[in-house]
C-alpha cells in the first residue's frame, strides 16, 4: 500500500472513470480489512473507522430514519439557516439545476431542512431517502459528505466508493457547516449532490464559499440587532449606579458603564431574570430588555469572591463539548469552541501546565505560532476567571478538574487536527 493518501481531484482529473473503480477496490480491501492498494483519504478512512465501532453495515440499505411533518416545519421555523435561505438559494439553487444536481440545507443534526435542484435527480434521490425530513448523520447514513462534515466541523467532498453504505457509492456529494457566528456553534450544512459521474472538484470550493456567504448575511442581520439593542440600553445605562453591562441573548455587549468592556461574556443556558452568579462579573441582578438582559454588578468584586473549586471538562460528544465550573458562589457551565475544547483538553491532561510554544506545538505543529495561542488563551480566561493561571497556562492548583472522555477514546474531539490529539487517539488504539 502507497504511504501518501489519495489524492482525490488529481485522481479524477487525470483518470476520469479509473477512479472510480480505483475507489471501489480501495474501500472494499479497506472493509475487508485487507491492504488497499492507496490509502484512503485520512478524512474518509477516520470516517470508515467510526462507521465500523458504531455498527453501521455497509451493505444494507439506507434505513428510514426521518423526523415527522409538523416536527420538520418547527424545525424550519426555529432554525437561523431560515433568514440565510435566500442567499444559499439564490447561489445554489440554478446552478444545480443546470448541472443535474440537487441543494440540499440541514440542521445540525443532518435533518434535511429544504432541498432544490434538478427535477430528475431530486426523484432519483427519493431512492436513498435524500428528501426533505430525512436524517443524514454519519449514524444514520454513513460516510457521507453531510454526516460527516457536521462530525468534523470541516467541509468535505464525498466521491462515489468513498461512501460507507453500499446504496450510495453512485453519488458524489460537497457539503459545508455552517456556523452560528454569535457563539461558533454549528447550525447546519449545506450540500450539493448528483451522479458520481458528475464529480468536480470545484463544487467543494463552491458550496464552502456559500456557507461562509451566509455566515456573513447572518453576521450583520446580527450586528443590526445588537444596535438596535444599544439604542434601547444607553439611556437606561446613563441613570444606572455603579456597574451595569447589557448584552443580546448570546452574551454580545451592547452598552457597558462602570466597567471595562469586552466584546461577550457567555452566559449559561439556563438564564433569566433575578440575581445570579457570573464566573468573569460576579453575583448579578438580572433585568430583560427587548432583544437582550441588563445586568447590575453587585457585591464583591469577582477576585475577591470564593474561587471555583471544581470543574468538569466534558468532551464525549462529537460536536458539542462543555465546561462545568463550581464552587461556593455557585455553578456555571458553558458550551466550548472546538478550538477551546482542545486548549481546555490539553491542559486538563498536563495540570503542569504548557507554555505558549508548548500550546502551538500541540495544537499546530508550530511552536512559533504563540501569538494566535496566547490571543485564544485570553479569549478562554476571560470567560473562566478563578479557574486558569499563566505562564505558563494552567488549571490553578487548587481546582479539582475531571475529563469526560467519550466511550471509544479514539472518537476523542473528531473535529481536531491537533497533533497533540491526534496522538492521544493512536495511543488509545496502540495494542
Amino acid at each position: 500500500m502507497k504511504d501518501a493518501p489519495l489524492d482525490l481531484a488529481r485522481l479524477v482529473a487525470a483518470e476520469g472513470g479509473q477512479a472510480i473503480r480505483l475507489l471501489h477496490r480501495v474501500r472494499e480491501a479497506a472493509l475487508a480489512g485487507e491492504r488497499p492498494p492507496v490509502s484512503p483519504r485520512p478524512e474518509i478512512g477516520a470516517s470508515w473507522r467510526r462507521m465500523a465501532r458504531l455498527g453501521v453495515r455497509p451493505d444494507r440499505q439506507r434505513g428510514d430514519v426521518s423526523v415527522q411533518p409538523d416536527e420538520l416545519e418547527h424545525r424550519r421555523r426555529t432554525s437561523a439557516l431560515g433568514d440565510a435561505m435566500r442567499t444559499i438559494g439564490g447561489a445554489l439553487t440554478e446552478l444545480a439545476d443546470t448541472s443535474s444536481q440537487l441543494l440540499a440545507v440541514t440542521d445540525d443534526e443532518g435533518t434535511v431542512l429544504w432541498r432544490a435542484g434538478n427535477a430528475t435527480v431530486l426523484r432519483r434521490a427519493e431512492r436513498i431517502r435524500l428528501s426533505e425530513g430525512a436524517v443524514w448523520g454519519e449514524h444514520v447514513t454513513g460516510t457521507n459528505a453531510i454526516g460527516t462534515a457536521l462530525a468534523t466541523g470541516r467541509p468535505l467532498q464525498v466521491h462515489s466508493a468513498e461512501h460507507f453504505v453500499r446504496a450510495l457509492l453512485t453519488w458524489t456529494c460537497a457539503a459545508a457547516p455552517i456556523r452560528d457566528p454569535r457563539d461558533g456553534r454549528i447550525l447546519g450544512a449545506v450540500d450539493v449532490s448528483g451522479s458520481a459521474h458528475g464529480f468536480h472538484p470545484s463544487t467543494l470550493a463552491l458550496v464552502s464559499s456559500v456557507a461562509r456567504l451566509a455566515e456573513s448575511e447572518m453576521r450583520e442581520r446580527h450586528l443590526r440587532a445588537v444596535e438596535r439593542l444599544r439604542s434601547v440600553a444607553a439611556p437606561i445605562l446613563c441613570r444606572v449606579g455603579g456597574r451595569a453591562i447589557a448584552v443580546d441573548a448570546h452574551g454580545w455587549t451592547a452598552a457597558v458603564t462602570g466597567m471595562a468592556p469586552v466584546d461577550r461574556i457567555v452566559l449559561p443556558k439556563s438564564f433569566g431574570a433575578g440575581r445570579t452568579w457570573h464566573p468573569s462579573l460576579g453575583v448579578c441582578a438580572v433585568e430583560p430588555l427587548p432583544g437582550g438582559w441588563l445586568l447590575r454588578v453587585d457585591g464583591e468584586r469577582p477576585d475577591e469572591e470564593p474561587a471555583p473549586s471544581r470543574v468538569v471538562l466534558d468532551v464525549s460528544g462529537a460536536r458539542r463539548w462543555s465546561l462545568a465550573v463550581s464552587g461556593q458562589a455557585g455553578s456555571w457551565r458553558q458550551d466550548l469552541t472546538p478550538r477551546h475544547a482542545e486548549l481546555l483538553y490539553l491542559l486538563a491532561v498536563h495540570r503542569s501546565g504548557r507554555t505558549a510554544a508548548q500550546l502551538a506545538a500541540d495544537v499546530f505543529g508550530d511552536a512559533t505560532r504563540t501569538v494566535t495561542v496566547r490571543a485564544e488563551m485570553s479569549r478562554v480566561r476571560r470567560h473562566l476567571s478563578g479557574v486558569l493561571d499563566h505562564r505558563p497556562y494552567r488549571f490553578r492548583e487548587e481546582v479539582d478538574v475531571e475529563v469526560v472522555s467519550p466511550a471509544v477514546p479514539a472518537d476523542l474531539l473528531p473535529h481536531s487536527t491537533a497533533p497533540a490529539v491526534l496522538g492521544a487517539r493512536r495511543d488509545c488504539l496502540a495494542p
